[in-house]
Formats: C-alpha cells, structure tokens, sequence
C-alpha cells in the first residue's frame, strides 16, 4: 500500500511540475469540471433535422462530415510520458472549435485572450469518418517585460489529433498529442489524451454546454 501511494504521489508531483513550469501550455487555462453535455437539436417536420452543409461538406457526400462548429473536450491521460492516475484526469482544453470545408480550422479555448487562446488548424480526411487535424498556437505572455500586462509569446505549441465522427454526426471522438515548446524549440510539456466533442447547431443554447 505504501508503495502504491508512493508512486501515486510521483505521478502527481510530476504533473504539478509540469503545470507549474508552464501554465500556458494547458490549451485551456478555465478547467472547467463539468463533464460535457449533449448539444440541443431543432426539431422539424417532427423528428430531428440537420442541414445537408453541415453534415456533407467535405472530399465527399456520403456520410458526415468534420465541417462545422463543435464543443470539444480534452482530457489528459499522460504527461512527459507519465501515466495520470484514472481518478486524476486533468481536463486541459475547454474550447469551441470551427472545421472550414476549405480544410481549414480555428480553436477558441477558455483561457485569457491576452494569453493566447486562438488555435489555427489543418484537417485531412483519412477514412470514411475519421479525421487528422493539426493545430498550432501561441502560448504565454511575458508580461515582466510588457507594463502593460500584455508581452510577446513565450512558446508555441502543436496539437494534433485523431479523430472520428459518429454515424449520425452529432459528435466526434479520438485521441490527442499536446506538446508545448520553448521559444528556442526546445520541449517544455507533453500531454496525451482523449478528446469527445459535440455539434454546435444554430439552436444551441450556451448553459447546454457547461
């Protein structure tokens, strides 16, 4: 037992480290607790209705598609390649996120603006559903150097995931890499995880979402 506790202690301690190291590098920075919840749907002609758009807008038509806007969840399962116990799942991004039929994509996360809470991204489709998305922002303000409270970047970060959309198309799924870098391309932080995303219709109310 006090072995277990031990390692259990390590695993944490190296995640406080991590997090304390740098605070920006959590895409998030609003862990938000509330488990995801389920987006509200408008009914029409009696049963739920979806527009063509927004399901079937990508290489083809035939089944749903990234395209759209969504509420994703990310939680950590690792950091610097140590495993975080099951019950001590950070969640470290909050964020709503935007697929372009251009290929393109943008991530608005929960974290102050003058942080840096804007992620650009990249997507390719890599089977019938599923998806390879990139993104990366930047990360920090050096705000010793800025009166003002607002300074240049200390770091960048690149998030990349894998992820597939369910067969009505009302969500996504997959797992993630999170890896900050210093401003000399140096690696500060590393997280693995997995993410679980809902659409975002024109009938979504925001409490929906917390």
């Amino acid at each position: 037992m006090r072995t277990r506790n031990c390692s259990l202690l390590t695993v944490a301690g190296a995640l406080v480290l991590a997090l304390m190291m740098v605070p920006s590098a959590l895409a998030q920075c609003g862990l938000n607790k509330n488990y995801i919840k389920p987006a509200a749907w408008h009914p029409q002609l009696g049963s739920a209705h979806f527009m063509h758009a927004a399901l079937f807008d990508d290489d083809d038509s035939d089944g749903p598609s990234i395209v759209g806007m969504w509420h994703a969840i990310f939680t950590a399962h690792t950091v610097n390649g140590t495993a975080i116990p099951p019950d001590s799942y950070p969640m470290i991004d909050n964020a709503f996120v935007v697929a372009h039929s251009d290929k393109t994509e943008i991530m608005e996360s929960a974290r102050p603006p003058q942080d840096g809470n804007f992620c650009l991204g990249v997507w390719e489709k890599t089977g019938g559903r599923s998806y390879f998305i990139n993104h990366m922002p930047w990360l920090g303000n050096d705000t010793a150097n800025a009166p003002s409270g607002i300074g240049n970047p200390t770091g960048g970060a690149q998030i990349t995931e894998r992820v597939t959309v369910s067969e009505d198309g009302k969500s996504y799924s997959g797992s993630f890499t999170l890896v900050a870098y210093n401003l000399d391309g140096s690696k500060a932080v590393t997280f693995t995880g997995v993410i679980a995303a809902t659409r975002i219709t024109t009938s979504t109310s925001f409490p929906s979402l917390l």
